[in-house]
């Protein structure tokens, strides 16, 4: 049974309201289930593929644009991992908010708030994939930016599957916020570790540009995650006013 407040009643008699939980949700589960299947659904048809997009990662192969030599199939797929991505992002957003502002699901309705998230973490990739495009054209040479952006494109298939069985585990295991929080930021600090180190292989030539790399890594990458933290606040707060 999904409510935004579920309450017990014995013999008739209502009884002590029981707190949302996204672990009694089924609009929840239904979303997982389905990340579930599409991930198997994409391993078992471009398994191949999406090895090789590690091996191109680590080894930092000079090749040619995966978008030329990929097949539409494949291309589909990745779109699909993609999508899948950030709806596992809104599940953790959603999670957490709940954690942090349990009055928020009083105000709007869970199935809403889950969108929302949804649809800002797909504006944020969105506004990431475009400030990557510009800063390339503008500083960098078109090949070297390709290769970055497909980069980052593999690291977004694989951090959805990364994020599923962390969706899971916060989700049905009932973490309290602190430990959400550790793995979170371990999960995010690895991303950001291999960003840099691919970014040090593409764009640095020697030390002086790998200082200089450094301080536009954080104005480019720590910088927008504390922005985008501070959005999702905000919009919480607007939700509660505004409903």
């Amino acid at each position: 049974m999904t409510n935004w407040l579920m309450t017990w009643t014995v013999g008739g008699a209502e009884g002590i309201p029981i707190p949302y939980s996204p672990r009694m949700d089924d609009g929840i589960t239904i979303v997982l289930l389905c990340c579930f299947f599409l991930s198997a659904y994409v391993l078992s048809r471009s398994r191949r593929f999406l090895l090789q997009l590690v091996k191109d990662f680590l080894l930092h192969r000079e090749r040619t644009s995966i978008f030329a030599t990929s097949t539409a199939g494949d291309m589909r797929y990745l779109l699909l991992l993609i999508l899948q991505t950030c709806i596992l992002s809104g599940v953790c957003i959603f999670n957490y908010c709940n954690d942090i502002q349990p009055e928020l699901v009083h105000h709007v309705s869970p199935f809403l708030l889950l969108g929302i998230y949804i649809g800002v973490s797909l504006f944020y990739l969105f506004l990431k994939w475009v400030l990557y495009s510009v800063l390339g054209w503008i500083f960098f040479d078109e090949s070297t930016t390709t290769l970055w952006l497909e980069s980052y494109s593999t690291l977004l298939y694989y951090l959805g599957f990364t994020l599923f069985p962390f969706a899971l585990f916060i989700v049905y295991f009932d973490l309290n916020l602190q430990l959400t929080i550790i793995i979170g930021l371990i999960l995010a600090f690895f991303t950001k570790i291999l960003m840099l180190y691919k970014w040090l292989k593409l764009f640095c030539n020697n030390l002086h540009g790998s200082f200089l790399l450094i301080l536009y890594f954080c104005a480019l990458e720590i910088i927008p995650c504390f922005m985008l933290y501070q959005g999702v606040i905000q919009l919480n707060d607007y939700l509660i006013i505004k409903f």
